[in-house]
């Protein structure tokens, strides 16, 4: 019996050891979760919108962008009806669809630039849907061709100092792409800042021949000139 007794007591004495152990590691995890917390807490913050704010370009120059559909790209070319008794007509088609950036420095206006223009010639439209088609399928084929692209390398007539609301006369030089090739150009241009808008003209000839298609000859019906004349009439704003 005495046995029995000490062996029962042993054994009490052994699970309360075993029930006390899961306390005894609750409470050595819980620094770990505090451990997190101040991890958590030395994370950096965001700073505050006011230091990400974009500073002023000191060297004052400010970009504007030609606004497409309020821009015009327009050709003008002779043709002569053969079956209307040699009547002479002046051909013209329009785009809207002109992109392009200038950089316009009102400080130091010598150092303004013009990035690359292209339009999309493939929405070229005249007084004759006939016309367009032809243009686009056949002659120009504006419709595999769509984009011309005008590069800059060369200004004369920029002024040393510029007043808002006055005109400048300029000449640009670059070279335009129209169906893959590519040939040096010259453009005159007009340019005035009004208002917090940019708005000009420039205008210059080619040879369609230079550029692999015309003079357009539609035999026995007419024939166009090979020169043709560009202007391109441009807004642009900030």
């Amino acid at each position: 019996m005495k046995k029995i007794t000490i062996l029962l007591l042993s054994l009490s004495l052994i699970l309360a050891a075993c029930g006390a152990q899961p306390s005894s590691l609750a409470t050595e995890a819980a620094p770990a979760s505090s451990s997190t917390e101040e991890v958590s807490a030395s994370q950096p913050t965001e700073p505050p919108a006011s230091l990400a704010t974009e500073q002023p370009d000191p060297s004052g120059a400010s970009i504007y962008r030609i606004v497409a559909g309020e821009s015009t790209l327009q050709y003008e070319v002779g043709e002569v009806f053969f079956n209307e008794n040699n009547r002479f007509n002046v051909a013209v088609g329009i785009t809207t669809q002109i992109n392009g950036e200038i950089t316009v420095n009102l400080a130091e206006p010598q150092n303004s630039t013009l990035g690359p223009v292209t339009a999309d010639i493939s929405q070229f439209k005249s007084d004759s849907p006939r016309r367009d088609n032809a243009l686009r399928e056949r002659f120009i084929q504006s419709s595999r061709y769509p984009t011309v692209t005008f590069v800059a390398n060369q200004f004369s007539g920029l002024p040393e100092s510029y007043q808002e609301g006055q005109t400048v006369q300029l000449q640009i030089g670059g070279e335009l792409t129209i169906r893959e090739t590519t040939r040096p150009v010259t453009f005159a241009a007009t340019a005035i800042v009004q208002a917090d808008q940019l708005t000009g003209e420039a205008t210059t000839t080619i040879l369609m021949s230079d550029f692999g298609f015309g003079p357009i000859d539609m035999g026995g019906i007419l024939k166009t000139e090979d020169e043709v004349k560009i202007t391109l009439s441009f807004i642009a704003r900030p």
